[in-house]
């Protein structure tokens, strides 16, 4: 078995499959296999292997829409984080938007050549808009998409816990996180980017778009072309939104239990899918199926698979049985909910255990006693536990030893026996003179220099928590194969936090510090890696995205934490769902389950919940059940070799699948379920002609589509404070007044 075989689980995914028909009248000449192509079918019937070297890339237009598009995705993003339901603005909308002002500044602005025949040459207008100015620009978008985590920090200190934080100290925070993944992506992607077998599914929906939106397709049997395709699905798209973001909000989260039994607790605890365990619950709004999961079209199947039975076995066996057998007092609390609880399930009063100097009170915790969760938040805790030791088990059995991947550089080069072996993709990208080389450990220098400076502002142990990078060192490879060939991404929020609650006690800012430094240094690590995957399937040169990508990452910090500041300082009591009037959106959940973290792992303290000290200290034993659960499918594997079906069982996906849960909730997950089924089974076996054309277009219509509804529908509805409300239950879970209208016949 070649290198890039033992990598990828979509290759074994392959025999299983039939090879699609190159001879279709359907298929353009790029989809077909080939001897230049991608070993990965996905990637070979969607990613092109023409390249045309003479298109400029950096231009004037490039860096105008590109710095445009990153602002104002950062702040709508971070806008919108707030919200009650937060609404993630993906780079697709920016790669839609830019498309009609880049070819207006290409037929307005002059072509003059500035310095004709000098060093410095340069002109405005280089010619047509090209699709390599028009990924460069989506780089830049990508770098606002994603929300800024060391704002949740900002949030926490000055909202939650109500402490003075300059904005000077803050801005250092954010910028020395978001960088810091460029020293591993430098690292570690001649290992995750440069071999065939790490293809990065996500990347496909872009890449189709892409040749969607550039390339030149006539119709084929009467049938839509890519672009037409695309528009049709946008324009319906975008106008379906208006149900579920204004008329209808019900269909966000619709539950025929709580329908047929309204004023039951058991069938809401069942049935619910916002605030129980969802059975028969769907949601039809696409910001709530892909919010958690990423978008169910670009997910592999074998993916798809491995989530959905993580899912029922979480959610439908093992919550369950933990709830109605009492285990940890669990029906005390409420069977799904992100809150603090003391031990008779009120509220927790956070502020009564913390001293003036924000440490914690010990003779306040003794008088408000220890801390409880809810049952599904408990056993969140002990899946993420699980799913770290699992991603490390995993990949050392069905992916060769981890410093084989890190260390042979054969795993990154093409290999002649591979059959197709991504021979134009590297020619391109291993050129000298395009080959960005970073420096890990002078890019880790930088941000030493720039926290002595932020160590001047800041109690000691914000800088002691700079340490918090270094579980990247190990983790990283692990996570970005899982990432890379599954399309989701393990995070070290737990294990971070674990690690610092232990060490320093009672401190929740080192706690927050930490847990930012660890936890964003591989996320934005696996971000960067993921746009070099892009740069690489679209013939960009590495030395052009690393610029736009520091660029990208720079402006972007800004404009997030200055939007965050700004809120925090004009919305009254913002984030206090006590103080705030009914109704109001700024209820802020992914912040509360920030500052919910800060107070068990930081302020209190791991060994006190976890610990020896702790009610919740079995929960240990799921680090020893996430090792064993790889290596009993190894196992297996060796002794039926030829169950292919065996080898494709991913545990870290599988347990990963529910690691979100809260604030994600069961109807996140039972409508993505259903969608990845139809996308990535049904139709990619049995209709692979019309998935390889329309399914990542599809993908990327429905994403753009929401998010232009959804900003014209805050600019139009709750700036000017309308407010449409024909029901009469307000809540998604509460469909009293449907029943009703069953009952009359209507």
């Amino acid at each position: 078995m070649t290198s890039s075989q033992e990598i990828s689980a979509p290759l074994i995914q392959k025999e299983e499959e039939d090879r699609f028909d190159a001879a279709s009248s359907q298929t353009s000449p790029h989809e077909t296999y080939g001897e230049e192509n991608s070993p990965i079918e996905q990637v070979a019937l969607t990613v092109s292997v023409a390249d045309d070297q003479t298109l400029p890339v950096v231009t004037f237009r490039m860096w105008t829409l590109g710095t445009l598009a990153c602002v104002l995705l950062s702040f709508l993003n971070q806008f919108v984080c707030y919200r009650k339901e937060p609404l993630s603005i993906t780079s697709i909308s920016a790669q839609i938007a830019v498309v009609p002002l880049g070819h207006l500044m290409a037929s307005t602005i002059t072509n003059r050549v500035f310095f004709k025949g000098r060093k410095f040459e340069f002109t405005l207008n280089p010619g047509p808009f090209n699709v390599k100015e028009h990924v460069l620009i989506t780089i830049f978008a990508n770098s606002g998409a994603g929300n800024v985590f060391a704002v949740y920090m900002v949030s926490a200190v000055k909202v939650f816990y109500r402490k003075n934080l300059t904005f000077l100290v803050s801005l250092f925070v954010v910028i020395t996180t978001q960088v810091l993944g460029f020293g591993w992506a430098g690292m570690f992607r001649r290992y995750l980017v440069e071999p065939a077998g790490m293809w990065w599914p996500a990347n496909l929906v872009q890449v189709s778009l892409f040749r969607a939106l550039h390339e030149k397709e006539e119709r084929h049997k009467g049938g839509l072309t890519r672009n037409q395709f695309f528009l049709i699905a946008f324009i319906c798209s975008f106008a379906y939104y208006v149900i579920p973001g204004y008329l209808f909000p019900m269909s966000t989260a619709f539950s025929w239990l709580c329908l047929l039994f309204p004023n039951s607790v058991l069938a809401h605890q069942l049935g619910s899918g916002l605030r129980g365990l969802g059975i028969g619950a769907f949601g039809l709004d696409w910001s709530s199926i892909s919010a958690y999961l990423g978008s169910p079209l670009a997910s592999p199947w074998f993916a798809t698979a491995n989530i959905a039975v993580g899912f029922v076995f979480f959610m439908y066996v093992l919550t369950p049985i933990a709830y109605w057998c009492n285990l940890f007092s669990a029906k005390t609390f409420p069977i799904f909910s992100d809150g603090l609880f003391t031990s008779t399930g009120q509220d927790y009063n956070i502020t009564a255990i913390i001293d003036p100097n924000f440490h914690i009170d010990m003779e306040g915790y003794e008088r408000e006693g220890p801390l409880y969760l809810s049952t599904l938040f408990a056993m969140t805790y002990a899946i993420n536990f699980a799913c770290l030791t699992a991603t490390i088990v995993h990949v050392f059995l069905f992916h060769g030893r981890v410093q084989r991947i890190v260390a042979a550089k054969q795993v990154s080069l093409p290999r002649k026996e591979d059959g197709c072996a991504h021979k134009t993709h590297e020619k391109i990208q291993t050129s000298p003179r395009m080959v960005v080389q970073l420096h890990p450990p002078n890019e880790h220098c930088i941000n030493h220099i720039y926290m002595r400076v932020l160590q001047q502002s800041t109690p000691a142990e914000m800088v002691g928590s700079l340490a918090g990078m270094w579980p990247c060192l190990i983790f990283h490879p692990a996570i970005g194969v899982i990432t890379a060939t599954t399309n989701q991404t393990p995070g070290l929020n737990v294990i971070t936090e674990y690690i610092i609650g232990y060490i320093y006690p009672g401190y929740p800012v080192a706690n927050m510090c930490f847990k930012v430094y660890g936890y964003i240094s591989l996320k934005q690590g696996i971000t960067f890696l993921e746009d070099f995957k892009l740069g690489h399937y679209m013939k960009i040169p590495p030395r052009t995205m690393f610029m736009a990508q520091v660029v990208g990452t720079l402006v972007s910090a800004l404009v997030h934490l200055g939007t965050a500041w700004w809120l925090i300082e004009t919305i009254p009591d913002i984030c206090d769902r006590a103080l705030l009037p009914p109704g109001s959106p700024w209820t802020c959940s992914g912040d509360h389950v920030f500052y919910d973290a800060s107070v068990i792992w930081g302020l209190i303290g791991p060994r006190r919940i976890f610990g020896d000290l702790g009610y919740y200290s079995a929960i240990n034993w799921f680090y020893l059940v996430g090792a064993m659960a790889p290596l009993l499918v190894w196992l297996a594997h060796k002794a039926f070799p030829n169950q292919q079906c065996i080898r494709l069982v991913t545990m870290p996906v599988l347990l990963h699948a529910v690691a979100s849960m809260p604030p994600a909730t069961a109807v996140n997950y039972t409508s993505w379920i259903i969608i990845g089924f139809f996308s990535g089974f049904l139709a990619y076996r049995y209709y692979q002609s019309w998935w390889s054309r329309h399914n990542y277009i599809l993908s990327g219509a429905l994403d753009a589509g929401l998010a232009f509804m959804a900003v014209l529908l805050y600019l139009c509805q709750e700036m000017q404070n309308i407010d449409l409300n024909w029901w009469e239950v307000g809540r998604p879970m509460d469909a009293r007044w449907l029943l009703a209208l069953l009952q009359k016949g209507l």
